[in-house]
């Protein structure tokens, strides 16, 4: 019995093709790829020999018996048009069925056009949605949008260049005017990176029309983190506090003139802090 291997391949740049990934495509029997010429042209570029076969949308039902006998002889890798296979691209079928026959799945990491635009996003990274190719239709796209207006992570889509227009317009119908970053044919000659309020980013691909392939990084919603930062805010200084030895009322008082909040509001998260600390405590004498 062989291994799948799910081998990450360039989004741009083939510089960027690692020496594990290199390694894995020369030793295994057969590489099952999205783009059969794409991935024969990086092949060619590296000067790896392996046998290809197609695996892709319209045939992963039909290749799947094919797939998985040749795994009963040997390694198998499958890599998808760019980028990590599997996400928004074919191979979740293929996994779980060779999961599902004890045969190990391993993955060789490789470039991520989402991780990538996150990172010069300049957004926050502690949390993030990942919600693929947004509907191609107006009354879905727009019906996913109210879905996440009141959503704290930030929200990372692929876009195509032809939608991105009426894509920008239901975001700030919907989502409001905030900050988007619109990363253009990453890690590829001619990559760009533009940051903004949803209305520039509108204004600018009025003048400058789209080309390319987008990856949209949608700030999340900003009331919901400040208020939650402000909540963190609030606890820590209410366990100061109440480790001075100040009662529960008249921290709460104290706070209350300082954040310019109800008394009660903040009497009401001391005692949810009170409670968190007493399930702590319990769950440690278990």
């Amino acid at each position: 019995m062989g291994t799948l291997y799910l081998v990450g391949t360039p989004i741009g740049n083939l510089e960027d093709m690692t020496l594990r990934a290199l390694r894995i495509l020369e030793e295994v029997r057969l590489i099952a790829a999205e783009d059969t010429r794409r991935t024969r042209k990086l092949l060619e570029h590296f000067q790896i020999k392996t046998p290809l076969t197609s695996y892709f949308e319209g045939n992963e039902l039909t290749k799947l018996e094919y797939l998985l006998k040749e795994l009963g002889e040997g390694d198998v890798a499958l890599v998808s048009e760019a980028g990590m296979p599997v996400v928004s691209d074919p191979g979740h079928r293929l996994v779980r069925a060779a999961l599902a026959k004890g045969i190990p799945v391993v993955p060789i990491p490789g470039p991520s056009a989402i991780t990538c635009a996150l990172a010069v996003s300049g957004l926050p990274t502690d949390s993030f949605l990942y919600l693929g190719f947004l509907p191609r239709r107006k009354g879905e796209r727009r019906k996913l949008l109210h879905s996440l207006v009141g959503e704290k992570a930030t929200l990372v889509a692929f876009e195509a260049p032809h939608r991105l227009g009426s894509c920008l317009q239901d975001i700030g119908e919907v989502l409001g005017d905030r900050q988007i970053v619109l990363a253009r044919e990453l890690t590829k000659l001619h990559e760009e990176v533009l940051r903004g309020n949803v209305s520039e980013m509108e204004a600018h691909l009025r003048e400058n029309p789209p080309r390319g392939e987008f990856t949209l990084v949608i700030e999340g919603c900003r009331e919901i983190r400040e208020r939650e930062w402000g909540e963190e805010r609030i606890r820590e200084a209410l366990a100061k506090l109440l480790a001075e030895g100040i009662g529960r009322k008249g921290a709460a008082k104290i706070l209350a003139g300082l954040f310019g909040l109800p008394q009660r509001e903040i009497y009401e998260i001391s005692l949810a802090l009170s409670q968190m600390e007493t399930e702590e405590r319990s769950e440690g004498n278990d």
